[in-house]
């Protein structure tokens, strides 16, 4: 059984058409300007999808995580093997990452490709049910695809942003007429951007839920997700800001983020709120009957 929440389907296909239908408006105005924007298209093409290919590479990189074998961690591939049994996927690799910040992430460009990866923090705050719910939610992403979904919503965006950069250096270095012309594009550009982001995160945030209802079928146990992400949050408060600041580039892959207070990432999060994903829990503990 998997989880068929058509109201969030909905809400991701309506976030899905207005994206496709800003960036078929954003092009359509590029071409009535005579911009050569084929080449940028490319060149942020590629950049976003050697991001997607390597990003398991790139990740666990970036947060120092070491992958483990069933020798090392035998209750935890244990946890991981039986969940992905249940949803026909390859077995992942499984990383873990020496970080008092109680987290997990999924990456990778596909099930085949996977990487499950858990905190030193997350296995000494959590106890066995709560870590098999975190890391049903880890797996949820991974079916659901959604590395490969906001890939693919990114690279109009990204084009945007690097029209908006070439823009204002054209502005600033080109004659009157090119500056004038150089303007208007910077404002175009500027403005897909921030809708095309905010409607990323929107995106971001609607994958969220989808894999907190993948969690609870997966562990028939949404009560034991929901008692995680409370740890999980209660926890954060007690860790420090400078820990916090070291992953913050994660968040975006974290099942809850480490934000530090400092950036402006708390006032567009990738995640919706903890009170709400609880929320749908307690109803979906409900109306299946758990």
């Amino acid at each position: 059984m998997w989880i068929n929440d058509w109201g969030l389907k909905v809400r991701m296909y309506l976030t899905f058409i207005l994206l496709a239908l800003i960036y078929l408006a954003f092009l359509t105005i590029l071409a009535a300007m005579n911009v050569r924007f084929e080449s940028l298209l490319i060149i942020a093409a590629v950049m976003i999808l050697m991001q997607y290919y390597f990003s398991d590479k790139l990740v666990l990189w970036s947060v120092g995580a070491k992958i483990v074998s069933k020798d090392d961690a035998p209750e935890l591939y244990s946890i991981v093997e039986k969940l992905v049994k249940r949803v026909n996927l390859p077995m992942p690799r499984i990383a873990i990452v020496d970080t008092p910040i109680p987290n997990a992430f999924a990456t990778g460009r596909s099930p085949k490709a996977a990487v499950v990866a858990v905190t030193t923090g997350l296995l000494r705050t959590l106890n066995k049910e709560e870590i098999e719910a975190v890391l049903g939610h880890e797996i949820s992403h991974i079916k659901n695809r959604d590395m490969a979904v906001l890939t693919i919503a990114s690279i109009i965006s990204t084009l945007a942003f690097f029209i908006m950069r070439w823009a204002m250096f054209m502005g600033m270095f080109g004659d009157r007429r090119e500056g004038n012309y150089a303007s208007f594009l910077f404002i175009i550009s500027a403005l897909v951007w921030f809708i095309s982001f905010l409607l990323i995160r929107a995106l971001s945030r609607y994958r969220e839920y989808a894999a907190d209802a993948g969690s609870a079928i997966l562990t028939r146990n949404p009560r034991a997700l929901i008692s995680a992400l409370l740890k999980i949050s209660g926890r954060m408060k007690f860790v420090s800001s400078n820990e916090k600041a070291k992953v913050e580039g994660m968040n975006a892959f974290f099942i809850i983020p480490a934000i530090s207070g400092k950036t402006i990432l708390s006032l567009f999060s990738t995640h919706p709120p903890i009170e709400k994903r609880i929320e749908r829990l307690e109803r979906l503990a409900r109306d299946l009957e758990f």
